[in-house]
């Protein structure tokens, strides 16, 4: 696969190795978005089908990336919404705890924090040793041994947010399967530039934030919702979501039945005229692409920058614990931090800092350019510390 930059609007002055905080939009993503805004001036044009038809695409694209059938997918507007609609139908027994690894994104923490309080349940924060250079190989043992029966809810992310670190999703979820606790995953860090299938993994919901990897517009994402919550309540009372929603003329004939399977956690307005179709867009080019091309072409591209780094002695994870396109690192010790920062801000290049980590995250439209430019200023800065 070759560079797709030609793709993006990106500057030519700017360096952006900061995907996994957010996605830069694509031209025809912006162009859908363009042509739906002029669209919206004359509401005339918009008809009864254009409620609904663009997001079931949607939703047939994003089935296809993570293995599901398009009506196992839900339309949401962020990841706390995700959660919050599959907690919600989850039923605490007396006992049981829930598990979630340390340093959790806060949507991810706030929502399974809130369940726990609700029901009186424990919640168990699982953290690897950190008497080890490198956690991977601990922070998934930790989690596959305190799996037990009266583990109610094991949610977590697919990729740590600050370190990079790739959980072992088939274990954890075959354990998970095994004692009958609910697996939750929030992938946002990974679906789109990794291969997730939830049949392999045993995931029974897994909650997409549509602006990172997903390459959407903000404000919109997907989620797979299993069987087991199909006869759940959503959040909300939507009218879109009932059976006979198609039908405008008897919209006040109120039907009490909900659209089947994962439809029914459709968020209200799911069918958004202007951020649906820029969603569409960028799901079939990651479809057009392939997801296996993606992690080919951001390996290629990061071989150097791995080189570099195992020369100066900067820790790395295990690669079975590691991805291509988001990993972090830590530099060795020494290096001026603060300066380092200053660095990449004279130079122009856009990552992120996390903790004490620095989160790396490549896309195809990232250039070799783009990583001797990361490698010129780490070592600009190694040099003056």
């Amino acid at each position: 696969m070759d560079n797709q930059k030609h793709l993006f609007s990106l500057r030519n002055d700017i360096h952006y190795l900061n995907c996994a905080y957010k996605s830069p939009l694509l031209k025809s993503s912006e162009e859908r978005g363009i042509r739906a805004l002029i669209r919206d001036r004359n509401p005339s044009d918009i008809i009864a089908d254009d409620f609904f038809n663009e997001a079931e695409e949607v939703r047939r694209k994003f089935s296809q990336i993570v293995n599901c059938k398009p009506s196992n997918v839900a339309i949401i507007p962020s990841v706390s919404y995700g959660l919050g609609s599959v907690l919600k139908n989850i039923k605490y027994k007396s006992g049981q705890h829930v598990m979630a690894v340390e340093d959790e994104f806060p949507s991810g923490y706030f929502s399974i924090k809130r369940w726990c309080d609700d029901n009186g349940a424990e919640l168990k924060i699982i953290r690897p040793n950190r008497d080890h250079q490198q956690i991977g190989k601990s922070w998934n043992e930790a989690l596959l041994d305190q799996i037990n029966e009266n583990t109610a809810v094991v949610a977590m992310a697919s990729i740590h947010w600050m370190t990079g670190l790739k959980f072992d999703l088939e274990k954890i979820g075959k354990k998970c399967q095994s004692v009958g606790a609910h697996f939750i995953v929030d992938g946002t860090q990974s679906v789109g530039a990794l291969a997730i299938d939830v049949k392999r993994y045993h995931i029974d919901a897994l909650i997409c934030a549509g602006y990172k990897w997903l390459m959407g517009p903000y404000s919109l994402g997907a989620a797979y919702v299993g069987e087991k919550y199909y006869n759940g309540a959503p959040l909300e009372e939507t009218w879109m979501n009932r059976t006979n929603a198609r039908d405008f003329s008897n919209l006040t004939v109120y039907d009490m039945n909900y659209t089947p399977d994962a439809g029914r956690f459709n968020v209200g307005e799911s069918g958004n005229f202007i951020l649906i179709p820029m969603f569409n867009e960028s799901l079939r080019q990651i479809l057009s692409w392939g997801i296996p091309n993606i992690q080919a072409y951001c390996g290629k591209l990061i071989n150097p920058l791995l080189a570099y780094l195992e020369r100066i002695g900067a820790v790395m994870e295990d690669e079975k614990y590691r991805t291509n396109h988001l990993f972090a690192l830590k530099l060795p010790a020494g290096i001026d931090m603060d300066l380092m920062k200053e660095n990449l801000k004279k130079n122009k290049i856009y990552i992120s800092v996390r903790g004490e980590f620095l989160r790396v995250a490549v896309h195809v439209f990232n250039t070799t350019e783009d990583i001797k430019k990361l490698i010129g200023t780490i070592e600009e800065t190694r040099k003056a510390s």
